[in-house]
């Protein structure tokens, strides 16, 4: 066997994605999968199709483009990133719908649409705080105005965007104010737009509560299909497996040094100054993992008294003084945060097994039935 490795459950991610559905579709909200944190891994995507997924979301071309092989049209794909505007065609090509924000490039996806004959649907974020992409609400009717003239386009709905880069969370008023901009652009439209896309994973503690969603009727769901979690306080959502993912690593060498390095300090590999505390001689387990793989400090050591030191490109540094015994040669477990999660499952270095719970698989296969 190979290492560094992700281990994944398929039927954990399989459950998740049933519950996932289900506590949406009771709130009349459609979901999209993201698959952007998982690569688009096929293992991966078919559970979620097994589960009943039929909307798949992803930032990346190539991976939208490995599902297309995979299910053809019994699928619908939308790209999450913004297109540039060299992609129109392929965006065009691969996407069923794209979320947009700016027109010159909403342009060049009718152009595409019309050449392709191929008609293409977009949501038009708005920003509501957070500042990543979307118009600001004082400008969206102006854009609405222009892209119901644009051939071979269709505004499928407008989406915002939550806790990506301002950390700002999805509210009740926030959703209010969504709501109003939605009705103000379907009087330009004269039609009912198909979907309001209210965010994310954040968006979940809305959605399981009883608050008033408006017009919401869609999220863009990754991280809690896959680690069992909602991202606006991180909190675990009940009954949700929490753990379908494990990395492993192994020991290259064990030793016993000091916590203080000697000599002058400067900047290490990243640019950073670092800091050390004194605590004397320590036992350091040296794997072969780095920041190249994960990022470190969304890394859970598993093991009771496993605290992780710091890292290089290539080599993780882990006291194990207060540990169960290790040697050269072992391996040691991380629970993962969504950001290490993001980087092994994106990167060719990290090797990624599915394993599988029968006991599991039988009880999926008999709640399916009821």
């Amino acid at each position: 066997m190979r290492y560094p490795a992700v281990f994944f459950d398929s039927f954990q991610l399989e459950h998740n994605a049933r519950l996932i559905l289900a506590l949406c579709q009771r709130r009349g909200i459609k979901c999209s999968s993201v698959t952007k944190g998982i690569g688009a891994d096929e293992r991966i995507v078919a559970a979620w199709y097994r589960a009943g997924f039929r909307d798949f979301a992803d930032s990346r071309l190539q991976n939208l483009a490995e599902i297309r092989r995979t299910y053809g049209r019994d699928v619908s794909l939308m790209l999450l990133r913004l297109p540039a505007a060299s992609e129109a065609h392929d965006v065009v090509r691969l996407c069923d719908v794209s979320l947009n924000s700016e027109l010159e490039t909403i342009r060049l996806l009718g152009q595409a649409a019309r050449q392709l004959k191929h008609p293409h649907e977009i949501i038009l974020m708005t920003d509501l705080g957070d500042l990543r992409e979307g118009l600001l609400p004082e400008h969206l009717l102006d854009a609405v105005r222009e892209i119901v003239n644009i051939p071979a386009i269709k505004l499928a709905g407008i989406g915002v965007n939550y806790t990506c880069y301002g950390g700002v969370l999805p509210s009740v008023d926030s959703y209010k104010e969504l709501t109003h901009l939605v009705h103000q652009a379907e009087a330009l439209t004269e039609y009912p737009l198909q979907l309001v896309s209210g965010g994310n994973s954040s968006s979940l503690p809305l959605i399981l509560g009883s608050g008033n969603l408006g017009r919401v009727n869609h999220l863009r769901i990754g991280e809690a299909l896959l680690l069992g979690r909602e991202t606006a306080f991180g909190e675990n959502i009940p009954g949700l497996y929490t753990k379908a993912f494990i990395l492993e690593a192994e020991v290259v060498e064990l030793q016993c040094k000091p916590t203080l390095p000697r000599g002058e300090a400067g900047r290490d590999a990243f640019g950073g100054v670092p800091l050390f505390e004194d605590r004397g001689f320590r036992i350091r387990a040296v794997l072969a993992l780095g920041k190249q793989d994960a990022v470190v400090e969304q890394l859970l050591p598993e093991a009771e008294g496993a605290d992780i030191l710091g890292a290089s490109s290539d080599h993780l540094i882990v006291d194990v003084t207060d540990a169960p015994p290790v040697k050269v040669g072992d391996t040691m477990r991380f629970e993962l945060r969504y950001g290490a999660l993001l980087h092994l499952m994106t990167s060719s270095y990290v090797v990624k097994y599915e394993r599988s719970d029968p006991l599991l698989c039988r009880h999926l296969a008999l709640a399916a039935q009821v």
